[in-house]
């Protein structure tokens, strides 16, 4: 049965104009090759810089889907027995475990991007003749012994050892140069524009004396960090537990720890890059985890485990990019050249290797599926892709759908009302991670910082690179060598609750050029670090935005959320199923912004497709 939904359910209120062309740019950047699909010698997406992520030629031919623009071709083209919309951790994942099952199975995996990955992008420079690597996306295996026994799996299979990486990640590197946290005040609410150093580092007394804050707020600072004082005296721990995980963090300091408008101002904002909301939307059980733990609870509510407490360590140094590109090594070996989790990472991939004629497993970039029907006889679905402009449609005798779940029903228009509700629940969440190439890192060492948090501006924070060594490539450790800086910026609606304020985010984010994201990096590091000589027209280098507007997968753990009797009332469980010979992996599946989330969901999908 076909649905009517409309543009703003894709959208969730993004209005963007939708340009006449819908030719991916790449073929102009690197030239016409010998077939359609193919990718010439020069091809390397990893190397642009400007706004990248979902970057412009990525996007239109879905919105213009949206906008109700159809395409049609002739008869199915290729025949696979299985075809992945969506080349991100999942759907790599969901092609590495079909092809384990039905090892010589003919696969093709296609995706919208210029690169396969998904939001695990890789940001590479060059400076002095050095090759400086980021992450533009899925930063870490955010700890490992919470996988499931799947994704520890599929890692250990690809090559990932996890402890490795205690070796290779520097955990003492930034405290044994006295480095920490610091803050910049904004003049709007304290009166004063101020950077202060020092955080959770020096005395709080000492700390609070140095901010522009009123003596009511300083005071108060110094009281939630340093009194041992239960906010809630006489509540059982059950019940302080019932009220806190529906009791916003903001309530929690406003009612019950009493502190001042300015203190409440301060750590507005502290969770964006997380949750992407302000804390008066974060249960204050959830914070008690966040960033080493957030003041005022701990003598309230006694700290429950964390995943085992792993320290955030789990690192490549271009995030999670080098998961994917394990993954595709384990079924393309002659794209991703090498043999460890160490060579990956200066490994150049071979991207006219990702599509060859006859080989067993294809993945297809550049490509934006349409339409996902079932043939006539039900027997398998035939798909409909976009490429440089050009509809093609292929058969599969199975498909998996590992694109994101708001996109899913204008692709799949035979899906039940019920699951397309299902699918539009999970409202994604826009963000961008901005990487700055500067050619050393000594102002923050001279100031004593390795991470500076804005309280109300563009960018949250600025924050040095992990101090991450693998294989050949190694962290510049010297203060005097360049650095690869890392700033996050989420629209914050102060004013919109709820999913809305993701809807807001993703029409400004749309709307918001190059120019503008240039001019707040450059006005923020001067804000931060000109008292120690930083010179933004002078000292940076390159800047890569990485634009998510279909950013993390939906959070349910938000003040908002309702209690749901079961898990299959849940809607991203309803909206998973399997209709017919089309299954469903993603991160959104199991609404948790993870890679264990988007490989458990990829083993999920195939599984249900092989039972299918």
């Amino acid at each position: 049965m076909k649905n009517e939904i409309t543009r703003r359910d894709f959208l969730n209120g993004t209005q963007v104009a939708i340009g006449a062309s819908l030719l991916s740019p790449w073929s102009e950047i690197f030239g016409a090759v010998g077939s359609e699909f193919e990718l010439g010698p020069d091809y390397y997406p990893p190397a642009l810089t400007g706004l990248r992520g979902s970057h412009d030629g990525s996007w239109e031919t879905m919105h213009a889907r949206v906008s109700g623009k159809t395409w049609s071709s002739s008869k199915h083209e290729e025949a696979y027995d299985l075809v992945v919309v969506g080349a991100g951790i999942s759907g790599l994942s969901a092609a590495y475990f079909f092809n384990k099952a039905n090892p010589g199975a003919r696969i093709l995996i296609l995706d919208n991007h210029d690169d396969f990955g998904g939001h695990a992008k890789r940001n590479e420079f060059g400076i002095n003749g050095q090759t400086r690597i980021g992450y533009g996306g899925t930063e870490s295996i955010d700890t490992p012994s919470s996988y499931s026994d799947v994704a520890k799996g599929l890692l250990t299979d690809v090559g990932i050892e996890v402890e490795k990486f205690y070796e290779a990640y520097d955990q003492d590197l930034y405290s044994s140069l006295g480095l920490s946290k610091g803050i910049v005040f904004d003049q709007e609410t304290y009166g004063e524009q101020k950077l202060v150093v020092g955080y959770n580092k020096i005395p709080w007394e000492e700390f609070a004396a140095q901010t522009p804050m009123n003596e009511q707020a300083k005071a108060d600072l110094v009281r939630l960090w340093t009194d041992e004082r239960d906010y809630m005296p006489g509540v059982s721990f059950e019940e302080k537990k019932a009220i806190l995980d529906k009791t916003s963090y903001y309530d929690f300091l406003k009612n019950y720890a009493k502190v001042d408008q300015q203190v409440l101002e301060m750590f507005r904002r502290w969770g964006m890059s997380f949750w992407c909301v302000g804390i008066d939307e974060i249960p204050a059980t959830s914070v008690q985890s966040y960033d080493g733990g957030m003041p005022g609870l701990n003598h309230t509510l006694q700290r429950v485990g964390y995943r085992g407490d792993e320290p955030y360590i789990f690192h490549f140094p271009d995030g999670n990019a080098s998961v994917a590109r394990l993954i595709v090594r384990a079924m393309l070996p002659e794209a991703v050249p090498g043999s460890t989790m160490e060579d990956v990472v200066t490994s150049r991939v071979n991207y006219a290797m990702l599509d060859r004629s006859g080989a067993p497993v294809r993945i297809r970039l550049n490509s934006t599926v349409v339409n996902a029907v079932h043939s006539k006889d039900t027997s398998a679905v035939d798909v409909t892709f976009v490429h440089h402009g050009n509809a093609h449609t292929v058969r599969g005798k199975k498909c998996i759908m590992a694109c994101y779940n708001s996109a899913i029903p204008y692709l799949c228009p035979e899906l039940p009302q019920e699951q397309v509700d299902g699918l539009k629940y999970n409202v994604k969440i826009p963000l961008t991670y901005t990487k700055v190439l500067v050619p050393n890192w000594r102002p923050f060492v001279e100031l004593g910082l390795d991470f500076v948090y804005y309280t109300n501006d563009f960018f949250k924070q600025v924050e040095l690179d992990y101090p991450v060594s693998l294989g050949e490539y190694k962290f510049n450790y010297s203060p005097d060598d360049p650095m690869v800086l890392h700033m996050c910026h989420v629209h914050h609606s102060p004013d919109i609750q709820g999913p809305d304020q993701w809807r807001e985010g993703r029409r400004r984010l749309l709307g918001t050029p190059f120019s503008v994201f240039e001019d707040h990096v450059r006005d923020q590091l001067d804000q931060a670090l000109s008292g120690a000589g930083f010179d933004a027209e002078r000292d940076i280098h390159a800047i890569t935005v990485n634009r998510w507007p279909h950013g993390y997968a939906y959070s349910p753990d938000l003040i908002w959320e309702p209690d749901w009797p079961n898990e299959e009332s849940k809607p991203w469980v309803i909206g998973r199923q399997p209709y017919g010979h089309i299954t469903i992996a993603n991160s959104d599946a199991g609404a948790a912004a993870n890679t264990n989330s988007a490989i458990s969901h990829g083993y999920r999908a195939v599984q249900e497709a092989l039972r299918s």
